[in-house]
């Protein structure tokens, strides 16, 4: 043998040795994940990610799945925002951002194995400043309605933004849906995703206290999508948080939903006053055009609806009561054979077929029934209804909430 070959051979031994040695930071932070401990007023979450080894689809878990990030734009104050595209061993594709901790778009296969998006939104971050319909955000610190925008602790009467006239809707003018959070990628064995975390201070929005939230979002190998969230606060306040995805699983863009068909495991619905205000009777769905105990296509009923515009837009009280996730809606486009089925821990849901859509600029083009939303939730208006469960978190309790949405085709 040469020397110049032996030299060649040492070198190649030692580069071996050297990068054997190395391991990368995100190697090094791979499957770090934070949880809050439940408490009163939440349940557990059951475990929603699968246990390590290969994918159903018999791919390696490790073959596709990632996180990467790249700019999104800037806020009017110049605050640079950041999108996230987090991929499953499966190559379904969830992208997310800081902004609002808004879910972009999320990919899924149809029958084919045809990916699409099935979340309304905007390509940049420009359509997200303005006003929207709350495509993908993340909603708090109370979604859906507060009568009037008034609500009463401990003898003192708190004064909110009435955004929705006459009432206080998804959080107020300046909403978690238009902050920016701080952002965490979160990487396991069995899912992707990114943790984001705000603290929304005492008087925003006329909230009391100071409420540290976080939300994960997760991608997991079993084609989920997994939402969890969880606060804590130093005053009492009301918390109910939500995602408000408008969902299309034909594809976003492709048309309306009415042949989308659906079920919800609910046999009482909340009945509410002209202004959508709870009146406190739960009323039962048996007899009306908002039965959906068996599937049957969301248009099926849709035109009967007495509303203004028509269109679906009821609390569902979901069926089940034990502690855990527990089934609360399945969804079948019969088109593509794409099926959702929703999981959570939350009591409620809320079923919007997207009536108030009329295909302006900032709702994206999209037109009125082109996506509907499926928020799991507690019920509106609670804290100004003593008989629904209630929505005040206390210091010293820790509130926490999930929500599965499992993907899959027929």
């Amino acid at each position: 043998m040469s020397r110049t070959i032996q030299f060649s051979l040492t070198l190649a031994v030692l580069g071996m040795v050297l990068f054997s040695g190395c391991r990368t930071e995100s190697e090094s932070d791979a499957g770090r994940s934070e949880t809050a401990s439940s408490g009163p007023e939440s349940t557990p979450a059951e475990p929603a990610s699968p246990s390590g080894g290969p994918s159903e689809s018999g791919q390696d878990e490790t073959s596709t799945a990632g996180i990467t990030k790249e700019p999104f734009g800037k806020t009017a104050e110049g605050v640079e925002v950041e999108i996230y595209t987090c991929t499953n061993a499966n190559g379904l594709v969830m992208k997310l951002t800081n902004y609002g901790a808004i879910v972009v778009s999320l990919e899924t296969p149809d029958r084919d194995g045809k990916l699409a998006n099935i979340t309304l939104g905007f390509d940049d971050l420009a359509g997200y400043l303005p006003r929207h319909p709350y495509f993908g955000a993340t909603v708090g610190r109370f979604c859906n309605r507060i009568a009037k925008g008034k609500f009463s602790l401990a003898g003192k009467e708190y004064t909110l933004a009435t955004n929705n006239d006459p009432n206080h809707l998804h959080g107020g003018n300046v909403g978690f849906d238009k902050v920016v959070w701080t952002a965490t990628e979160r990487r396991t064995e069995d899912a992707v995703g990114v943790e984001f975390s705000y603290r929304s201070p005492d008087g925003e929005e006329g909230y009391p206290g100071n409420l540290d939230v976080k939300v994960v979002y997760s991608l997991t190998n079993k084609n989920e999508m997994v939402v969890d969230f969880s606060a804590t606060t130093d005053q009492a306040t009301p918390v109910n948080l939500t995602n408000h995805n408008y969902w299309n699983l034909a594809g976003a863009g492709s048309g309306d939903i009415r042949s989308h068909e659906l079920m919800i495991a609910a046999d009482q619905f909340l009945a509410v006053d002209a202004t959508l205000i709870p009146t406190g009777e739960l009323s039962d769905v048996k007899g009306t055009p908002l039965d959906f105990t068996a599937a049957k296509k969301i248009g099926d009923d849709l035109d009967k609806i007495d509303a203004d515009p028509i269109g679906y837009d009821h609390c569902y009280v979901l069926r089940e009561t034990a502690a855990g996730l527990k089934l609360a809606a399945r969804v079948k486009d019969p088109g593509t054979g794409r099926v959702m089925e929703i999981r959570t821990t939350q009591p409620a849901i809320q079923f919007y077929s997207g009536n108030f859509l009329q295909g302006g600029d900032d709702e994206g083009g999209y037109q009125q029934y082109h996506g509907f939303c499926l928020e799991t939730q507690h019920h509106p208006d609670a804290p100004n209804q003593p008989d629904f469960p209630t929505t005040i978190l206390q210091p010293g309790e820790s509130y926490r909430q999930t929500t599965v949405h499992a993907f899959s085709a027929e």
